[in-house]
């Protein structure tokens, strides 16, 4: 089909209708496939959604290996040496079936993988021991909750400081949330009301990752309550690095210009028209040196 596309806020490609005219006469209909092609069970579509789902999640191989991919992918526990190949190999010889699984094994294990040398065997033993000092929200975005993203798992965790806080909330709790809606709070409920995987977390607790907030981690709130967009690029600090200090310090991160923002660090290649808004709005304009001195302040 031919389609008419527009850009959502002016940025996002969106498809919003068909044209009908250019469509080629006795084209036949697309039938989508009713089951899952790897494990075959029926697949699901929720209403009002394009996605179809496979259900069993957790028998399902590209969903296990995926989730244990996401576990110890760069913004969760960052485990290097732990690509999709070797999962694919833990998975095949029945060492991984989650998460936790990756704890409990030996160096012996490893070593008997397919092209698995002896130093790199020995190096990933250390870096799955060490995933172990990941902060409480990286490992609550480990988890993989749909709809929990880098940026919710922070909400989260500073909001109520702990994961037995956050099973035990109710929707009322998590809503007043920041960033927390019906459809993130209805998702969190779901996750922890299965209890293979709060049996899950315990046993992750009990292998030693963190699931509460260290008070070291929480700074003065030096920039408290006031948002910031960052944009372009740093010398000093990347971007993410610029956000988590602006976190730290008791600020807010936005992606988006508008009237509530306080800040905006802005780095080389700052596009023209975020600069225009900006001066429109009267919005200060730091650089990563006047930030720097800011919260040193």
């Amino acid at each position: 089909d031919s389609v008419f596309i527009e850009k959502g806020g002016e940025i996002i490609p969106k498809i919003v209708a068909v044209n009908l005219d250019k469509r080629i006469k006795g084209a036949i209909q697309i039938n989508y496939i009713e089951n899952c092609p790897e494990c075959k069970t029926k697949l699901i579509r929720n209403e009002g959604e394009a996605h179809h789902y496979c259900p069993n999640e957790n028998n399902c191989p590209p969903q296990v290996k995926g989730k244990i991919e996401h576990f110890i992918s760069r913004k969760a526990l960052n485990i290097d040496g732990l690509g999709s190949e070797t999962i694919d190999l833990l998975y095949s010889k029945n060492l991984v079936r989650n998460p936790a699984d990756l704890y409990e094994l030996s160096f012996d294990q490893i070593i008997n993988l397919d092209r698995m040398a002896e130093k790199s065997a020995r190096n990933l033993i250390e870096n799955i021991e060490n995933s172990k000092k990941n902060p409480f929200e990286k490992i609550l975005f480990g988890l993989g909750i749909r709809f929990v993203g880098e940026t919710v798992a922070k909400k989260l965790a500073r909001q109520f400081s702990n994961i037995d806080a956050i099973i035990n909330a109710n929707s009322q709790d998590l809503i007043e949330t920041e960033e927390i809606g019906e459809k993130i709070s209805q998702s969190l409920q779901n996750y922890f009301s299965e209890e293979k995987n709060v049996i899950h977390v315990n046993r992750l607790k009990k292998i030693g990752l963190c699931f509460e907030i260290e008070e070291k981690e929480i700074l003065p709130s030096i920039l408290f309550n006031k948002i910031f967009v960052v944009s372009g690029t740093f010398v000093t600090f990347s971007r993410e690095e610029l956000k988590e200090l602006i976190e730290k310090n008791g600020g807010k991160n936005s992606s988006s210009i508008s009237s509530k923002t306080n800040y905006i660090i802005a780095g080389e290649n700052m596009g023209p028209s975020k600069l225009k808004q900006a001066s429109m709005l009267n919005i200060q304009i730091l650089n990563e040196n006047q930030f720097i001195k800011l919260i040193s302040s």
